[in-house]
């Protein structure tokens, strides 16, 4: 595997690689590589000739109060994992080479919309940050692919939209959810949540899953549903941020003929917010 900080370097690098008609595959992440993120390099290896990972915490997506300054970064650990996972090139860049004018003087790229909605409605200007540097390493990596993880359902939506929009040529791949052996979504915050709760963190991914049960046994009222799975998440202790069930394609609240749907929704710990989703089917 081979490390640059430089984009110009990389670029250089890659242009060698698609003059022999290789084909790249591209995973973005903020580091603290996990088993999902290795599971979307193996993903991306198993679709493309290279795989480029990128490791960069990026201030643009986080708000104010939001953690930016505790994300942990891990990148010993998270190279020697990329090193045996199959990744070919790494980007590690720092906040100049991907910011050199300043984040205040930074160009945005904004999809309206479907970021003021969920994640995006408790999150500020947090979609037009991941849009913003998606853009940017697009640009930079070129890929054919990218992998991103259905963990963040409105993130691929939100990018699969961009990328249509702006007629990148890149081609927006989902991999599936991983778990731990109690369901909790695999997540770097995850290591923020306390001792004491961590026996119930699942919760939002057990009541997500029975809300989508209840629907698959026909029950239509999505309004009543969403009020008792607030309920539960409450009765275990912990505080819902949303939680909605929604049309797959455009993420606007569902209705009664409705086929193809996901419920999202996002709950606080003490220390960490957690976000999950299900969708199914009603074809």
């Amino acid at each position: 595997m081979q490390l640059f900080r430089h984009i110009q370097a990389l670029r250089e690098a890659l242009a060698a690689e698609r003059k022999q008609d290789r084909r790249i595959g591209f995973v973005p992440t903020m580091g603290n590589l996990h088993q999902g993120h290795l599971a979307l390099v193996e993903q991306a290896k198993s679709r493309c000739d290279i795989v480029v990972t990128s490791i960069f915490v990026n201030p643009l997506q986080f708000g104010l109060n939001e953690d930016w300054d505790q994300y942990p970064r891990t990148f010993d650990a998270d190279s020697q994992k990329l090193r045996g996972g199959g990744c070919d090139y790494l980007f590690f860049p720092d906040e100049r080479e991907m910011y050199p004018n300043g984040m205040s003087e930074q160009a945005r790229v904004i999809v309206p919309g479907m970021t003021d909605l969920l994640c995006g409605s408790s999150r500020p200007g947090h979609f037009e940050g991941v849009t913003t540097v998606v853009s940017k390493l697009f640009n930079i990596v070129q890929p054919d692919e990218a992998v991103f993880g259905l963990k963040d359902f409105q993130q691929i939506a939100v990018i699969r939209r961009m990328v249509q929009d702006l007629c990148m040529p890149v081609t927006i791949v989902a991999g599936d959810i991983v778990r731990e052996e109690d369901g909790l979504a695999m997540s770097s915050r995850n290591s923020f949540i306390s001792a004491e709760e961590r026996p119930k963190a699942n919760q939002l991914q057990i009541t997500l899953f029975w809300v989508a049960e209840q629907i698959k046994q026909g029950v239509s009222d999505y309004i009543r549903l969403e009020f008792e799975a607030k309920e539960q998440i409450e009765q275990a202790g912990f505080k819902l941020d949303y939680l909605q069930v929604c049309r797959s394609d455009t993420l606007l609240a569902a209705g009664v003929d409705d086929l193809e749907l996901t419920v999202l929704g996002a709950m606080y710990t003490k220390a960490a917010r957690l976000i999950d989703n299900v969708s199914l089917n009603l074809r």
